[in-house]
């Protein structure tokens, strides 16, 4: 038990050393998007999308305090809009359709995927890529793929486990959705 704690704390102590001036850049692209009253569009697989819809409901709802909602959108939640992309245009196709439907320039993307190699995620960053949606891609390893597709990666890579990567991946976004909000509504 003693080592999973360790194990953990290590990723989140390695993912600092190595991310925090990327991190910055991360709370800077999404809050100058939502400021602007553009979208946070969310994607990712299994508990990757279950991180999608968590940070999209702190956004959404509130993370600390009172604040207007901030439109963040998890592609991760319509079953019959997934369901019938999956049918028709294959699993790979599940977020980049959306994003093609929903997302424009101006707004971000954050890609969440533990090894960076889910086609379904490739394929929507792409799709962003060719709409002009500035992405962020949170991983952990080597990347992956993803890693050489976002505009920036936040990368996990003292580990491969992906329980200590998503661990690590949802503190990652508490920090962001707690920095944006200071930076959109101020606070300390």
């Amino acid at each position: 038990m003693r080592a999973l704690f360790e194990a953990s704390a290590r990723a989140r102590e390695v993912f600092l050393q190595e991310n925090a001036d990327a991190l910055e850049r991360a709370v800077d692209l999404v809050a100058e998007a939502l400021g602007a009253g553009r979208k946070l569009l969310l994607f990712g697989n299994g508990g990757s999308a279950a991180d999608a819809q968590h940070l999209a409901a702190e956004l959404v709802g509130r993370f600390q305090r009172e604040r207007r909602p901030l439109p963040a959108i998890a592609l991760t939640t319509d079953t019959s809009a997934l369901t019938a992309i999956a049918n028709d245009y294959g699993y790979d196709q599940v977020f980049a359709r959306q994003v093609r439907a929903l997302g424009a320039r101006g707004d971000v993307a954050l890609a969440i995927s533990t090894s960076g190699r889910s086609p379904s995620v490739l394929r929507a960053v792409e799709a962003c890529r060719e709409l002009g949606i500035e992405t962020i891609g949170l991983t952990g390893g080597d990347g992956g793929t993803l890693a050489g597709l976002v505009d920036l990666c936040l990368r996990v890579s003292a580990s491969t486990d992906a329980p200590r990567i998503q661990e690590t991946h949802i503190l990652i976004g508490h920090v962001l959705c707690e920095l944006v909000d200071r930076r959109l509504f101020g606070g300390s």
